[in-house]
Parts: C-alpha cells; sequence; structure tokens
C-alpha cells in the first residue's frame, strides 16, 4: 500500500499568512500540519508516499524533503490546477501504479491511528473505505447516508440535511478507483469530486465500507479551527514542568520548552509549546499557546495564539488571545503620547481592537 497527500490547496481563508505560508506548513504544537499527517503514514509500516503540490510546491519540497527523517521515500507530483480531489487522485495515477492507496488531506489534523481503517479495507475486500465523523453542520462537507450498517449514498455538500456523517478526509482506495474518476463529470464548481467518484463506486457495485472516527478531528482551513487543532494536540502532550533556569520564571502544567529558550521573569502555563530560541521576558504565556522559532514576547500576555517564527510582540497592555500572528510580525507599543493606534497591514488582514 502507499500513501497520497495533497498539500495543493492555497488557503484562502487563512489570509494574509497564507500569501507566504503553505496553509499545510502552518504549525500545532510548533510541528507542520504537514508532518503531523506524515508521521501517522509512517507509523502504519507505508513507506512510500506521493505529496501532491500545486503554487507552494518550493516551500512544501524544502520544508518536508524526501522522507529520511521518517525513514519513508516522499516523491512530489505538481497538480497545476486545483480542479477537485478526484482530479488530484487522478494526476498521480503513475505514482500509485495498481496499487492499493490510503489518501489524506494535508490540511486535517486528527488523533487516531490509521492502523484499524487499513485493517477494514483489507479485511472486507473493499473497493474503498473512508474515514466518517459526525457534526453538528454537515453543510459544508461531503456527506454519508448509512442505513443499516452500510453506505446507501453520498453527496457533496448537500443543500438539504441529509445525514450528520461527514466524509473526513482520509479515504483508501483500490485501482478500481481509477475507472470510477473517468465516469465522473465535474460538478458545478468545475472540480471532480472525490464524493461523486465514491458514489460512482457504489453505483456500479463497488464495495464501500466506512469507519466513524471516534477521537477528534478538524479541518484546519479556519482560524478558529486551527486554534482548535493546537489546542487538541497540546492537550495530548505528556511533558510537564521543565525547569530550565532560575530566572524568577514560574511554569506550571504540560510544556514543551526547547532547551534554547530564554525564559526571564515570567510566568509560563500549559499545556503550551515554545520552540528554540524564543525569548519571553517579564510576560505571561497561557494556556494553548504554541510559540515559534526566534519569538520575542517582553512584557505582554498571550494566550490561545499561535505565533511564527520571529515575530516580536513587545509592550503590549490588553493580551492577546486567539490569534494566529505569521512570521516577522512587529506589534508594541507606542509609548508615548498621543496615545493613538498605527497600522502596517497587508491584503486580508483582520484587526481587533
Amino acid at each position: 500500500m502507499k500513501a497520497l497527500i495533497l498539500s495543493g490547496g492555497t488557503g484562502t481563508r487563512l489570509r494574509p499568512v497564507t500569501f507566504t505560508n503553505a496553509k499545510q506548513l502552518l504549525p500545532l504544537a510548533n510541528k507542520p500540519i504537514l508532518f503531523h499527517i506524515i508521521e501517522k503514514v509512517a507509523k502504519t509500516g507505508i513507506n512510500k508516499i506521493g505529496i501532491i503540490v500545486g503554487d507552494t510546491s518550493e516551500e512544501v519540497m524544502r520544508t518536508v524533503g524526501n522522507g529520511d527523517r521518517w525513514n519513508v521515500d516522499i516523491s512530489y507530483i505538481h497538480q497545476p490546477l486545483p480542479l477537485g480531489l478526484a482530479h488530484a487522485v487522478k494526476t498521480a495515477r503513475d505514482f500509485i501504479e495498481d496499487e492499493d492507496f490510503i489518501m489524506l488531506l494535508g490540511d486535517n489534523a486528527f488523533n487516531v491511528s490509521l492502523d484499524s481503517l487499513i485493517r477494514n479495507f483489507r479485511t472486507n475486500n473493499a473497493d474503498s473505505t473512508i474515514m466518517l465523523y459526525q457534526v453538528e453542520d454537515p453543510s459544508h462537507y461531503g456527506v454519508a447516508v448509512v442505513e443499516k450498517n452500510h453506505i446507501t449514498k453520498l453527496v457533496e455538500k448537500p443543500k438539504n440535511f441529509i445525514s450528520d456523517l461527514i466524509i473526513t478526509g482520509v479515504y483508501i482506495f483500490n485501482k478500481n478507483i481509477f475507472k470510477a474518476i473517468d465516469n465522473t463529470s465535474p460538478s458545478s464548481r468545475g472540480e471532480l469530486e472525490i464524493t461523486d467518484a465514491i458514489q460512482e463506486l457504489l453505483s456500479t457495485g463497488g464495495n464501500v465500507t466506512f469507519e466513524i472516527l471516534q477521537g477528534w478531528w478538524k479541518d484546519t482551513g479556519k482560524l478558529q479551527d486551527i486554534l482548535d487543532a493546537n489546542r487538541m494536540i497540546l492537550d495530548e502532550i505528556d511533558t510537564y514542568n521543565q525547569v530550565l533556569s532560575k530566572d524568577n520564571a514560574v511554569y506550571m502544567g504540560k510544556l514543551l520548552i526547547s532547551k534554547s529558550a530564554c525564559i526571564k521573569n515570567s510566568i509560563i502555563a500549559g499545556p503550551a509549546a515554545i520552540d528554540e530560541d524564543a525569548v519571553i521576558l517579564d510576560s505571561y504565556v497561557g494556556p494553548y499557546s504554541s510559540i515559534g522559532k526566534g519569538v520575542v514576547i517582553n512584557n505582554c500576555e498571550v494566550d490561545n495564539c499561535i505565533i511564527l517564527e520571529n515575530a516580536r510582540l513587545e509592550g503590549i497592555d490588553k493580551r492577546i488571545s486567539g490569534s494566529l500572528i505569521g512570521k516577522n510580525v512587529s506589534i508594541r507599543s507606542a509609548g508615548k503620547r498621543p496615545y493613538s493606534n498605527s497600522f502596517l497591514l497587508g491584503d486580508c488582514s483582520e484587526l481587533y481592537l
């Protein structure tokens, strides 16, 4: 079995951060989302992974590399235009050949292993096995109708409620998916939908099985979702109270703190992750914060934030919370009268005061 990870999306809902960063490389607990996915694949014993890339291909290839760090072999497959998930599968046909493969979306986060899904696929001699998840509002997803433990219908983004079981970004296929895609027409938005291709498998007598995910799952395409995923991963870390210095610093809760971080006169309340060469002075870093490499936080309070590398926060008199702050961003107090706010903001920025 091979693995196919889709990493070609542009992340329009996370702009302006994704103007300059591939959304699949945004960090959860200071580790790129894509790395979390690759680790899950590697743990199954699958060692051949294809990654679909698009406009951010150079950044993804440079960051991920050839797979050596996970003892896997990574190939890159360029999808010229984002024409749908089924189109991405079609693009990877030469890489997949006639083998079974597991496909994952590179911007999804979840906390279950893949072994059970693979076992389901093999035990049932399935053409496809999909991971489902129960949600309150399924209208933005592909949805599966299940009756008597069998999938009867799949619909992409239904206008009317038909089921609360959505199709997550985890699928397993055999080679029959390629014929199903060939018999599928583009949707109204001009894309080849993987939901339609799996429905074609069903309609032509294919064996499509499923599992309902019992842990947590997040599509990290929006700010609140990526903050939620960061929070859930930080909740699962098991490293406590790493006392790094005697510099009047107080550490509480579960913490991942690099040995090269400099923390003085500050309170760090976990769960939180602080990366290499971060500097935290006279500050409070609260729960569910991921502080990236080289970040400087001086005389500030932050919590529930993801702060990317080399950002600087200095002298802010209000707590910063629920925020995704990009690389090299500077937020600081003017410190002089008349008191006013001054901004240099890129396109699509959002600011709440």
